[in-house]
């Protein structure tokens, strides 16, 4: 059987790198049960802060202000970190200066699957986006950097810059922004399944796979 998942996600969102993987984990549990399962998985993009300048802004600077202080922010990244500790994702917030504008990431994903990249390579590309960011500390704003990264998945590089460097594929993602935002989607990661069965937020492999079970179902 077949099985359509949606991602709705951000790549400076550090619950959807663990939301990725934890889906991972489901996507294992449900073929140990339904070893027919195909799972074909399509990534959306949300821009939680779709203000930031196009260069990107200082990191840290932008956290604290946005909760409040220091002290807010070293408590909420220890959480993320023992988060993605349980799921082997070890998080390195001091690598990261700056916090990027993603339009040009989404961009690229988008690029990625309205080309036909198979999915394993599309797949690869969003998890080596989310690395590069949040364990590398790369600014995935960045043309160039992003060019690189495409490339290390099999890309063009030379394709990759001429598209990155002009406009096209801009409005396409934010219609599909936009088209997240009209459904109500007002957090990350948001899953949609089979087209009918939503999940909102970082659940555990077990949850995400018992809802793909539930959705697989026939409605009646």
């Amino acid at each position: 059987m077949n099985v359509t998942i949606d991602i709705v996600s951000d790549l400076v969102c550090p619950w959807c790198f663990i939301g990725k993987h934890r889906l991972a984990e489901a996507f294992e549990l449900v073929e140990d049960q339904h070893p027919e399962t195909r799972f074909q998985v399509n990534w959306l993009p949300f821009f939680l802060n779709p203000d930031t300048p196009p260069e990107g802004e200082p990191y840290r600077a932008f956290l604290e202000a946005k909760f409040g202080g220091a002290a807010p922010v070293d408590t909420l990244q220890r959480k993320v970190a023992e988060a993605g500790n349980e799921v082997e994702l070890a998080f390195n917030f001091a690598r990261i200066v700056t916090r990027p504008n993603t339009l040009r990431a989404h961009r690229l994903v988008y690029r990625a699957q309205a080309i036909g990249h198979r999915p394993a390579t599309v797949e690869a590309l969003v998890e080596r986006l989310f690395v590069g960011h949040f364990q590398r500390g790369e600014d995935i704003g960045d043309v160039h950097i992003l060019a690189d990264i495409a490339t290390a998945c099999g890309d063009r590089k030379d394709h990759v810059l001429a598209y990155l460097e002009s406009n096209e594929g801009e409005q396409h993602v934010k219609r599909l922004a936009d088209k997240v935002a009209a459904m109500g989607v007002t957090g990350v990661p948001f899953y949609i399944i089979q087209r009918r069965l939503t999940v909102s937020g970082a659940q555990t492999g077990e949850a995400l796979a018992t809802a793909i079970t539930q959705a697989m179902t026939p409605a009646h």
